[in-house]
């Protein structure tokens, strides 16, 4: 069955470089992530060791489109028409949501699917975390108080 390119995350490793060290590892293609487009929530997954588990779908833009797969990990590999992705049977059904999701986003713009990321301070001084959302409006993202 064809399905995307994924993995578990390292301890402390940030969604998006999970995203781009995996397709790297799996495919040869190096690439930088653009945005979070979907999270699979599941409980009681067998390879989830006891635990639930969240499948994060990533949007990433290539560097180069040369394949060069893991031969341990994969099968096959190769770039797909989103069009063909969508039609064929022989997926899961994840991978063809979430190409529904990609050819809605070509058609009418990303900024209807993506959840961008963006780091903000965390209340323990020094430290960080990341904020996954849909983009705002400039004029949401300047507001002091409500008018």
């Amino acid at each position: 069955m064809w399905k995307l390119p994924g993995g578990l995350s390292e301890p402390g490793e940030d969604i998006g470089d999970t995203a781009v060290r995996e397709v790297f590892e799996e495919t040869g293609i190096k690439s930088e992530f653009r945005s979070l487009l979907s999270i699979r929530q599941q409980h009681t997954n067998p390879g989830a060791f006891g635990k639930s588990d969240m499948y994060i779908i990533c949007r990433l833009k290539p560097y180069s489109f040369t394949i060069n797969f893991c031969q341990r990990e994969c099968l096959r590999c190769e770039w797909m028409d989103l069009h063909d992705l969508v039609k064929t049977e022989n997926t899961t059904p994840i991978t063809s949501r979430v190409a529904r999701l990609l050819l809605y986003g070509y058609r009418e713009g990303f900024d209807k699917i993506d959840f961008t990321v963006e780091e903000l301070p965390a209340v323990y001084t020094g430290l960080f975390y990341k904020l996954y959302h849909k983009e705002l409006p400039e004029n949401y993202r300047t507001m002091i108080g409500m008018d």
